[in-house]
């Protein structure tokens, strides 16, 4: 793929939030693709317009913002309700803004927290299906709240803006279900992990891809319709399984070698200040049909990763 500038001006995309799990990924994904990015983290407070228009005036202007930058303490937002309203909708709000004046076009990442997590019913007998990208947000914590209204202000404030939702997200460069489990199953011989919460695990260089490939077919006159879009990896779990198979693989590949057991519980045994979504699947079919690509199934991402892992760890 051709790296991709303005000319005259640099760089043709702004990652906001390049510190995090999925920026670092990005940043790696784009400079292997060979396109001309600039990354912004702390540097640049989202939560000031002033302080966005600043960076852009200086560096811009970009064909494309990527926002990565995101307050995702899920039990802590419910003690810091302002701040994570600052950063989850506030922040989007001014990026999108400046996206609208500069015409650039902005990928916002949100998440299934915008749904309950009960599930849409549907066909005779009704059955749980995974969740569309139209069906009604009902988030049940502050974090899915503010996430939701960050949706709405990008979409207000620019109609040049993709959305796109992702679930259970890991990766190497962040705190994250994996690689949490893996230091627990080195330090324990019995680990608790909920069995009543479904999902779609979701490696963070498959996303980081996806979202290159967004920005790719834009560059090439070959952009898909503006909007919400969802993505995970293909199938779903419970966060128990996800945890029998990092163990067993884990075990197989070297990356543990002591014994211990996975125990499965419920959500209500399982100490937490705020109520997890017990159904996070996402449908896909949007994005699959907008980009013509098959989505890697989750098990197998999540072994790409591992022998990743192990790479780093030898």
């Amino acid at each position: 793929m051709a790296g991709f500038f303005c000319r005259g001006y640099g760089p043709v995309i702004w990652l906001i939030g390049s510190g995090g799990m999925l920026g670092t990924e990005l940043s790696r994904v784009f400079a292997e693709a060979g396109m001309a990015y600039t990354g912004t983290d702390l540097e640049v407070d989202i939560t000031q317009g002033a302080s966005l228009e600043d960076f852009a005036e200086q560096r811009g202007p970009f064909r494309w913002i990527v926002n990565c930058a995101a307050y995702t303490a899920v039990d802590k937002a419910e003690e810091e309700a302002a701040l994570c309203r600052r950063l989850n909708a506030d922040g989007p709000a001014h990026i999108a803004a400046l996206a609208g004046k500069t015409g650039g076009t902005l990928i916002h990442i949100s998440t299934d927290y915008v749904f309950n997590g009960k599930g849409i019913y549907s066909g005779d007998p009704p059955e749980r299906r995974p969740y569309r990208e139209d069906d009604p947000p009902d988030p049940i914590g502050i974090y899915g709240r503010t996430k939701w209204e960050g949706e709405r202000k990008v979409l207000e404030g620019t109609e040049r803006a993709y959305i796109i939702r992702t679930a259970w997200l890991y990766g190497r460069y962040g705190k994250n279900f994996v690689t949490t489990m893996l230091d627990l199953m080195r330090k324990r011989d019995r680990l608790s992990v909920v069995r009543d919460q479904r999902g779609s695990p979701t490696w963070a260089r498959n996303l980081a891809e996806v979202i290159t490939a967004f920005i790719a077919r834009g560059e090439e006159g070959r952009a898909v319709p503006y909007g919400i879009y969802h993505y995970s990896n293909q199938g779903d779990i419970s966060w128990f399984e996800f945890a029998q198979r990092i163990y067993a693989r884990g075990r197989d590949l070297g990356i543990l070698t002591g014994d211990c057991r996975v125990i499965p519980c419920t959500s209500d045994e399982y100490p937490s200040r705020v109520k997890r979504p017990g159904y996070s699947v996402l449908d896909k079919t949007r994005l699959k049909e907008a980009l013509g690509i098959t989505i890697p199934e989750w098990d197998r991402s999540l072994e790409a990763f591992l022998k990743i892992i192990r790479g780093t760890d030898a």
